[in-house]
């Protein structure tokens, strides 16, 4: 059988498959090439990123722009300027002093009695804080109470690592003289 007659016998049996012909596809492969082609453009004509265009470092060329307007001077608005509040007066007592030193012996009764072995935690802290937040809670009177605390506990700090005797009496004494102080202030000035 000849190659023309295989052929046609192939073809009598599936008439409904068409043979393929590479030669067929030249003609559809330059429209594919053009329509490739077009598509590149549109997606490149929308908008390319400078960094494809230029080297590093160097900037497009732009057309000099026109000038800015003038604009017209706005008018003017007079500034309203904020009444400053008056601060309020600090208060002060005739009793300050002894308050101060009060805070000052609580802060050295705060730092003693925990290193010589009172197992009083927060005790002296919590005392201090208390006599603040009822005379000052805020304002000069405030911080020059808190300061004095913590003059009293960061004096001792810088003494003493540990309980000595001059460290108990220093604690006598100041439970003392905390105790004169507390009492002065209420006979004189208690209502």
């Amino acid at each position: 059988m000849q190659p023309a007659e295989q052929r046609t016998e192939a073809m009598a049996r599936s008439p409904a498959r068409p043979e393929f012909h590479p030669a067929a596809l030249l003609g559809t492969a330059p429209m594919l090439r053009i329509l490739t082609a077009i598509l590149l453009t549109l997606c490149v004509g929308i908008g390319p990123a400078s960094a494809q265009f230029f080297p590093f470092g160097e900037r497009p060329q732009t057309p000099p722009s026109a000038p800015p307007r003038p604009r017209p001077p706005a008018p003017r608005v007079p500034k309203v300027q904020p009444q400053p509040e008056a601060p309020l007066p600090e208060v002060t007592t005739p009793y300050d002093s002894d308050l101060q030193r009060l805070a000052e012996i609580l802060g050295a009764l705060h730092f003693l009695r925990n290193i010589c072995g009172y197992k009083e935690g927060q005790k002296w802290r919590n005392e201090a804080q208390a006599l603040i937040d009822a005379e000052a809670p805020e304002g000069k009177r405030h911080d020059d109470m808190v300061e004095s605390f913590n003059r009293g506990y960061l004096g001792f700090q810088q003494s003493y690592r540990s309980c000595t005797p001059a460290a108990k009496t220093v604690i006598r004494r100041y439970l003392e003289e905390g105790a004169q102080i507390a009492r002065d202030i209420t006979a004189r000035y208690a209502d």
